[in-house]
């Protein structure tokens, strides 16, 4: 029998058991003296390929003789293990001590080690040896080339390397096109994508080309050229294939079309073709398309088909509880990742500080910030924005002060994050210094985001007219949300005239923008001018604007109370409406007066107050103070701006009740505290 045939076969099954039996075989019998160059290598090449790598480098050092698949194997192994530095060591050896010039194949390895080690200079040194030895046309030393350039610089480096040397295979396509996705460049990898399509025939596409080609019409959000791919994935037969599935599901989650991602997914489940990659693609569809419990009930069903989370599962629907504000929920997940170990992914760390900063939780965000072992950017840029949603201006900054100190590079979105909490701490000379600092001192160009909350500190801090001329001075071309911004700060400090001019700025750019016609009807109503009310509602009617139902809604135990207003559903409606009654008329005695201007229907003013009693959000807080223990805060959730009346009210209400009530609105948070509100009465 052929011992090295046995060793060769014991390798590729990866049977290290069997390997070591026919390796003291061939010891006991003497069949591997110092001399015997073919059997070491063999040898060799089975601890390597089973990842023992210690066994076989004692193999190595003793044998007096080498030759090149001597080395070939050894690097393999080391290259295997992650180990690149020393396979660069082991080359020189190679060269210097025996003698002996890299082949293809070892050239590729070496290639792989600088890639993975990240060494750009060696790797371009190689890539010299591998053009003068004209190993550069073999298809192994192509490919590990432009691994090379897409890992250690970027892949334009490695898109050079495949337009020089021609006879390109799916394998060099794959690695550039990778490369693209991760680097963002889509316009580059819609190229590559397209020239995969002439160069590479179907019939010959991996699963991990498949599941490249899908990711890359994902990240282009393009449903059509999508589908084309999908329809050539199936032609494949791999489509049974749960991460080419998972690449499908997500391809159609980022595209918009959640109904085509959900018939997928049920189509994997039924051939029982799934795992945990392909359940988070189906919760990620469900989460960038708003459907947010959605999301959180197929985690249920995840967890009841017994598929285990991994970290990027509970990212996905920790977002989505942010999303919603569901606490209760995040809460149970905090708890979860806490006792399987998975706090100290980076990923886990910034959706446990998004959901707790969106909860009104921003200590504790802060507190699982400071404990994370590993911060990224986007770190920093949560706790940042965390704080400043929450109206905590001054902590924002410090945070940011931290950062800098750190030696952490900001990025674009950092700075939205730093110009807000500017706005909301009325810091309007240190905005713009920040502002000027970011292309000076950082090499950040500032864009349209920034711009917007320029505007919106100059609104907040009562410069209208300054806003509007530093909108219309900028050559930035602004977007709708910059001058609502505007508007609504027009709005707020009852400056009807240029909100007028405003309004039309904003329905020019976006003539269906039913909030900026209920804040400028909303303004006509304050001034009483209920003929232009009309005229207003009319415009609405006629280009099919629909107002969104005002919503209010609070977790109790396991439960979410959904509020509308003058609501008579709630099973406990009657007992809510007396504690209302009951709150209102105790607050009036410590000087609440109901703002009537509030209430936009031209109606008396008894009607008007009654009205304005039972706005969703009244009802929500005194629901909670009926239900909750007296030291726990209560918090609400509102799916529009809240109300002047409803904002005084609940200032008050915290103030006799003794509570600290978090009403997050669609504007910001309000943390209200004995009378006081951390918006400081802008919003």
């Amino acid at each position: 029998m052929d011992i090295r045939k046995l060793l060769k076969a014991s390798a590729g099954a990866k049977n290290l058991k069997f390997g070591k039996a026919i390796h003291a075989h061939l010891i006991v019998s003497n069949q591997i003296s110092r001399d015997r160059v073919i059997e070491r290598n063999s040898v060799i090449n089975l601890y390597s390929k089973c990842g023992d790598v210690s066994s076989a480098r004692k193999v190595f050092d003793k044998m007096p003789k080498k030759n090149i698949v001597t080395y070939g194997s050894i690097m393999a192994g080391h290259l295997h293990k992650g180990d690149g530095p020393e396979v660069i060591h082991l080359t020189k050896t190679m060269i210097d001590v025996h003698k002996l010039s890299p082949n293809k194949y070892i050239l590729a390895t070496i290639l792989s080690s600088c890639a993975n080690s990240g060494f750009p200079d060696d790797g371009r040194r190689w890539h010299g040896f591998a053009f003068k030895s004209g190993l550069i046309f073999h298809q192994y030393v192509k490919n590990a080339l432009v691994h090379m350039y897409s890992m250690c610089l970027d892949a334009k480096e490695a898109i050079k390397v495949m337009n020089f040397t021609p006879g390109l295979d799916i394998c060099t396509y794959n690695t550039v096109l990778n490369r693209l996705l991760d680097q963002g460049d889509v316009a580059e990898a819609r190229v590559v994508l397209f020239a995969m399509f002439v160069e590479c025939r179907y019939d010959g596409w991996d699963t991990v080309t498949c599941v490249n080609m899908l990711g890359a019409c994902g990240g282009f959000e393009d449903l059509h050229l999508g589908r084309q791919v999908h329809g050539r994935v199936l032609k494949t037969g791999v489509d049974g294939d749960c991460f080419v599935g998972s690449a499908a599901v997500d391809m159609y989650g980022k595209c918009g079309e959640i109904s085509s991602a959900r018939k997928f997914f049920d189509a994997l489940l039924a051939k029982n073709s799934e795992n945990e990659v392909t359940w988070t693609a189906a919760l990620a569809a469900y989460l960038q398309n708003e459907f947010f419990e959605e999301a959180l009930k197929l985690f249920t069903k995840m967890l009841l088909r017994k598929v285990a989370p991994n970290e990027c599962t509970f990212a996905v629907v920790l977002n989505a509880c942010a999303a919603v504000s569901a606490l209760g929920y995040g809460n149970s997940l905090h708890a979860r990742v806490e006792k399987i170990g998975m706090k100290d992914y980076a990923v886990v760390g910034n959706a446990l500080i998004k959901m707790l900063s969106r909860c009104g939780l921003v200590e504790e965000g802060y507190a699982v910030f400071n404990n994370m072992s590993c911060r990224d950017v986007v770190s920093w840029n949560l706790m940042i924005n965390g704080y400043s949603s929450n109206g905590l201006g001054e902590e924002a900054l410090n945070v940011f002060r931290q950062m800098i100190r750190s030696k952490r590079r900001p990025s674009y979105v950092t700075f939205v994050g730093v110009l807000s909490a500017c706005a909301s701490s009325r810091r309007v000379d240190e905005a713009f210094e920040y502002l000027n600092s970011m292309p000076t001192e950082f090499g950040i160009d500032p864009g349209i985001e920034h711009y917007t909350c320029i505007v919106g500190l100059l609104s907040r801090a009562g410069r209208l007219d300054e806003a509007e001329n530093f909108i219309r001075s900028n050559p930035v071309r602004y977007d709708a949300v910059a001058w609502r911004t505007l508007l609504n700060a027009c709005y707020v400090h009852q400056n009807y005239g240029l909100g007028k001019k405003i309004v039309e700025a904003v329905l020019e750019l976006n003539p269906n923008d039913s909030g900026a016609c209920i804040l400028i009807s909303n303004m006509h109503a304050k001034a009483r001018r209920w003929d232009k009310v009309v005229k207003i509602r009319r415009l609405m009617k006629e280009r099919n604007m629909k107002k969104e139902p005002g919503l209010s809604w609070i977790e109790i135990g396991n439960s979410t109370h959904i509020f509308v207003p003058d609501d008579r559903k709630h099973v406990e409606s009657a007992k809510i409406r007396d504690t209302v009654k009951e709150l209102l008329s105790e607050i009036k005695n410590i000087g609440y007066a109901p703002d009537t201007s509030s209430e936009l229907h031209d109606v008396d003013e008894e009607q008007k107050e009654d009205l304005l009693s039972y706005h969703s959000e009244k009802l929500a807080i005194a629901y909670a103070l009926m239900k909750t223990p007296r030291e726990a805060p209560i918090r609400v959730m509102k799916n529009l701006r809240m109300c002047d009346d409803c904002h005084s009210a609940a200032k008050y209400i915290s103030k006799h009740a003794k509570r600290t009530i978090i009403v997050r609105d669609v504007s910001r948070f309000h943390r209200l505290v004995d009378g006081r509100c951390s918006c400081a009465d802008y919003w």
